[in-house]
């Protein structure tokens, strides 16, 4: 059977509980985050979107761009590097549609955004502890590479943090 291709739109605040159970199902890979959480990094975000397959929700991207209001442990090491980027806090889509391209298409916007801007780099981090080999391969594939590392959460995670340029 296949399916309608998914579109892509902008998210709101109606969309976080439907997003706070596609992130907390990705959970460890994505902190588990209540529905006040995702509305503040929805307000936060430079470019939030979602992507739909008929009227259901299957993935979604938020990221930031320099100097957002964001306490993230990980938002503030790309921003001291003073290199224009825009900063991938959260990229998730559902299990059952993994392996159709959709990372990439939420991806793809997310260049678009950081080309539009300006910005030579598109930054994020990948768990290494606990492991999530797959994302790292996912991000490799996308042309990131593993700049630093660093322990958060008190230290009970430790990421790569990661960068791919903007090509023209």
């Amino acid at each position: 059977m296949t399916h309608p291709a998914p579109s892509i739109r902008p998210l709101t605040a109606a969309d976080a509980p439907a997003l706070v159970a596609l992130n907390d199902a990705a959970h460890p890979a994505v902190p588990i985050t209540s529905v006040d959480e995702m509305r503040a990094l929805l307000e936060l975000g430079a470019l939030t979107l979602g992507l739909e397959r008929e009227g259901e929700l299957v993935g979604f991207v938020i990221a930031m761009t320099p100097g957002a209001a964001y306490e993230s442990e990980n938002y503030r090491w790309f921003e001291a590097r003073e290199v224009g980027h825009v900063y991938v806090d959260r990229i998730v889509v559902a299990e059952s549609e993994r392996g159709r391209g959709l990372g990439p298409m939420l991806y793809d916007a997310v260049f678009a955004e950081a080309r539009r801007l300006g910005h030579p780099e598109v930054t994020c981090e990948v768990n290494l502890d606990p492991p999530n080999p797959g994302s790292l391969a996912f991000h490799g594939r996308l042309g990131f590479v593993q700049i630093g590392t660093q322990a958060t959460k008190g230290g009970s995670v430790t990421v790569a943090l990661m960068a791919a340029p903007v090509r023209g």
